[in-house]
């Protein structure tokens, strides 16, 4: 373990210093009370020297070894796990989420940068590809072709507030542009500047473990207007990464298409991820389906971007059942202390606006409590969901809203007229599955990840997994930001034709010294 005080300071290019533009505080989460130290935010000159040591630090980190590349990747997931519970404790204070969860977290975060370890070892991201020439070929040549990825330039990072270390400092952004070969200049978040400056100093250790450019990685704090739109408008920066809202999101994307250069912004933004309950599933287990619903609804206090925040179903008996189950549930689930003050409040204000909505009631509140939020749910007529798309809106917390299907047809056309998702849901038993088969095409335009007979929350970080989804969950809908996947986003493929092979990388040479599977002429080989 090690212990480093909190100081407050900026992390640039390998050293610290405090910022000049005023202050952030942490705030407890369960209490309000201000924490200490204060945070220095970033000015112009601080921005400055952190977009030229990271373009200073782009080519010697690019060229490094993909073996010591992997090597840095694990070196940050060990220097994280050496803060040790002071890190826990610290985010439990800023967050008010439980030690469980968090610990939980960092297990996650550190096991995204060793699959990214994988990943770089492995060599498959780079997409090596050769067509070999062909000078006898009628009627025309073939000339030698050979391709790659490489990386971008730096990364602008965004922290997310609902999670403190998985999205933030060291999270799946961060990790996967560090491991396509691209320095990261991180905006801390402001709910948790203790956490971001604690993992913030373990990613500069690392750096200075493997005796790489200080620039390679930067932690800022200070305002989204000022330093997040600075970040995203400097010309040195290649790509951003973000999690948040989607005025947020849209708001960087704007100042990156007016660049006179523009850049991909990869936003994660809203999302109520539909639930979609099939008949047979209804009517054999409607109470188990409403459980686990209200089990995934209250977890964390809704506070994940996969949360079931709208249900599908056909009117009837059988749902009927499930509203009575999962009113229930929502009643006995206790209030939650949210993130930060300010998302409570808009929490509260979206249930208020929700339950005031033409044709909508209210069939299910947790008991309050005060500095905490109560889940709540709701319900409406397809009818009425159909005449009022501002139903539609997330509400970012534990609320939901049934809607009252009059058949599946009516369903359906519910489905085709929603905005695009990070996930959706089904829970479907063998006699649905035909009904469910016609449903597929819909839903896989409909969302980036689709699940049966489970929720959304809980993001596995695997080869397959898809973060993502049509705009607006994604202002990209082709990235995700989970899984091995995520590293595209942050290159790009270049061709070399008819290099001589003693000027071509080392990737694409003939001998393959990097013993890398290759695509040669169409067919995958292997070393």
């Amino acid at each position: 373990m090690f212990a480093v005080p909190l100081t407050g300071e900026l992390l640039i290019a390998g050293a610290a210093r405090m910022g000049r533009a005023g202050v952030v505080h942490a705030y407890d989460a369960s209490t309000g009370d201000q924490m200490e130290p204060a945070f220095g935010k970033a000015d112009n000159t601080d921005l400055e020297t952190a977009c030229a040591a990271a373009q200073a630090a782009f080519q010697p980190y690019r060229t490094l070894p993909y073996a010591e590349r992997a090597v840095f990747l694990e070196t940050i997931a060990e220097q994280i796990e050496a803060i040790g519970d002071a890190l826990i404790v610290r985010a439990m204070a800023e967050t008010g989420l439980p030690r469980a969860r968090l610990e939980g977290e960092r297990t996650r975060t550190c096991g995204q940068l060793r699959l990214f370890a994988q990943v770089v070892r492995d060599g498959g991201f780079l997409e090596a590809r050769i067509d070999p020439a062909l000078p006898n070929r009628a009627p025309l040549a073939r000339p030698d072709l050979r391709l790659r990825n490489i990386p971008l330039g730096p990364v602008a990072v965004f922290g997310a507030s609902n999670f403190p270390l998985a999205f933030s400092v060291a999270g799946g952004d961060t990790a996967s542009a560090l491991a396509a070969g691209c320095p990261v200049i991180v905006k801390a978040h402001s709910a948790h500047p203790g956490v971001s400056e604690l993992v913030g100093r373990a990613v500069q250790a690392a750096v200075t473990k493997r005796g790489l450019p200080g620039g390679v990685f930067t932690m800022l704090h200070g305002d989204g207007r000022e330093i997040g739109q600075g970040l995203v408008a400097d010309p040195r920066i290649k790509a951003v990464g973000f999690t948040g809202s989607r005025a947020g999101g849209l708001a960087l994307v704007r100042t990156a298409q007016t660049r006179p250069v523009p850049i991909p912004v990869y936003a994660e933004m809203s999302s109520i991820n539909p639930v979609i309950l099939m008949p047979a599933a209804l009517a054999s287990r409607a109470q188990p389906i409403a459980n686990a619903f209200v089990a995934a609804l209250t977890l964390g206090a809704g506070q994940f971007c996969t949360n079931p925040g709208l249900v599908l179903a056909v009117d009837g008996p059988d749902l009927d059942a499930f509203l009575k189950a999962a009113s229930s549930a929502v009643a006995a689930a206790p209030a939650q202390v949210m993130l930060t003050a300010g998302i409570r409040l808009a929490y509260e204000n979206g249930v208020s606006r929700l339950g005031e909505a033409r044709g909508v009631s209210c069939v299910g509140v947790g008991p309050p409590a005060a500095g905490a939020a109560s889940p709540a749910l709701f319900t409406v007529s397809g009818r009425d969901f159909l005449a009022h798309p501002e139903l539609t809106e997330e509400v970012f917390g534990a609320a939901s809203l049934v809607v009252r299907c009059q058949d599946m047809g009516e369903l359906r056309t519910i489905i085709e007229t929603l905005e695009g998702q990070l996930t959706v849901a089904v829970h479907a038993d063998e006699a649905d599955h035909p009904q469910l088969g016609a449903l597929l095409p819909a839903l896989e335009l409909l969302a980036g990840r689709v699940l049966v007979n489970g929720f959304g929350t809980g993001v596995e970080v695997a080869h397959a997994m898809v973060h993502g989804g049509p705009y607006p969950s994604t202002s990209d809908g082709r990235a995700t930001s989970v899984g091995s996947l995520a590293i595209a986003r942050f290159h790009r493929p270049v061709c070399y034709q008819n290099l001589p092979d003693t000027l071509l990388p080392n990737e694409l040479k003939a001998a393959n010294p990097l013993s890398l599977r290759r695509r040669i002429d169409g067919a995958l080989t292997a070393p």
